[in-house]
């Protein structure tokens, strides 16, 4: 499982995305608290084309550890591979959950808790897994596969898929399905990934002394970066803004690591001599991440708890039914998008902060 760079570059790009995950992860709740205090002070929502969130100190301060985490990211994978680096991300979900029941009052129950499990050792196993890519060591050979056609069709139908999102679904669809703006989140953020990996390259270069600079496609890669970086927050700000933390999350990670996994495979020609025991193992773990993922978000407003396990044990099923039934009404139906029911999110948005102050 050795990456490009050996051993020593290995546990380097796994520390440095572990740290990652534990920076993206916390910046969610950050964000969705600051955008939840503007919601209390009737200030335009970024749900609704508002950007009054650059006001907010919290939004600044999520963005921040977004930045210190897309950074640990970068360079990452400038150490392995990007199916080493990549699946590591579903710790930002579970950090992500975690938090948000600290912190946004968002109940973690027992299949939230099994999923978070499923979630680390299907990481565990994609990692163990992860796929050689070729060797990429200049600029010219990240050039020549840029040129490929597979991946210049890859690149066409990312921003085709992405503009008609945007343009067309957006309008209709995005306020009531959560799929619209992180689809185009996602498939934008697999074009990143690859410039990151670029950029990382032309950083080693540029280390050893190499006039790195004076080629023009460093500056395109760095570009282009910033383009599908400025997207990714925008379009991530507004699912934000509409829906529950716990459902964007695990969407946005299952799809962006899909996305990810393909213009891999297609640009690094990552699967390409891997043997059949990889291959299974890879996909088992992606598939364990997804499970995981879907217990964690679709039982979500299920109010089951250890306390409530040895009721099944018993015949009567009335304690049951009453027990659920009172829990039921302490429950908020997260997954329902928030800009409909506007009043009623301030309102829930005011008592946080008064716990929060109280703290």
């Amino acid at each position: 499982m050795g990456a490009a760079g050996g051993r020593p570059g290995f546990y380097v790009g796994l520390g440095l995305a572990l740290a990652s995950s534990s920076f993206i992860g916390s910046s969610f709740i950050l964000k969705k608290k600051g955008l939840l205090r503007l919601c209390r002070r009737g200030r335009a929502r970024a749900g609704q084309g508002g950007h009054a969130y650059l006001k907010e100190w919290l939004w600044w301060a999520g963005l921040l550890c977004m930045g210190v985490g897309e950074a640990a990211n970068f360079a990452a994978y400038a150490f392995a591979p990007a199916m080493l680096v990549t699946p590591l991300g579903a710790l930002s979900v579970l950090v992500s959950a975690v938090l948000s029941s600290t912190f946004l009052n968002e109940q973690l129950n027992v299949h939230g808790k099994i999923g978070c499990i499923l979630s680390m050792l299907g990481s565990t196993v994609m990692v163990i897994h992860a796929p050689q890519e070729e060797e990429v060591n200049s600029l010219e050979s990240m050039a020549e596969k840029l040129k490929d056609p597979g991946f210049i069709a890859f690149a066409v139908c990312v921003l085709v898929s992405s503009l008609l999102l945007i343009f067309v679904a957006g309008p209709r669809y995005g306020q009531s399905n959560v799929l619209v703006y992180v689809l185009v989140c996602s498939a934008i953020g697999s074009l990143s990934v690859s410039c990151v990996k670029g950029l990382g390259i032309a950083l080693k270069e540029l280390s050893s002394g190499k006039p790195v600079l004076k080629k023009p496609l460093g500056w395109v890669l760095l570009v282009c970066l910033v383009i599908c970086i400025s997207i990714q927050i925008n379009y991530l700000n507004k699912a934000l803004d509409i829906f529950n933390t716990s459902l964007v999350t695990p969407i946005y990670y299952v799809l962006f690591t899909t996305a990810v996994m393909m213009c891999s495979a297609i640009l690094f020609k990552e699967w390409q001599h891997m043997v059949i025991d990889n291959i299974i193992g890879t996909i088992s773990g992606f598939l364990t991440i997804v499970a995981g993922i879907f217990l964690l978000h679709a039982f979500r407003d299920v109010p089951f708890t250890l306390d409530l396990l040895p009721l099944f044990l018993q015949q009567g099923r009335a304690d049951l039914q009453a027990s659920w039934r009172s829990a039921d009404r302490l429950q908020s139906h997260q997954h329902q998008p928030l800009l409909p029911s506007e009043d009623n999110g301030c309102q829930s948005t005011e008592e946080e902060e008064v716990e929060g102050e109280s703290m």
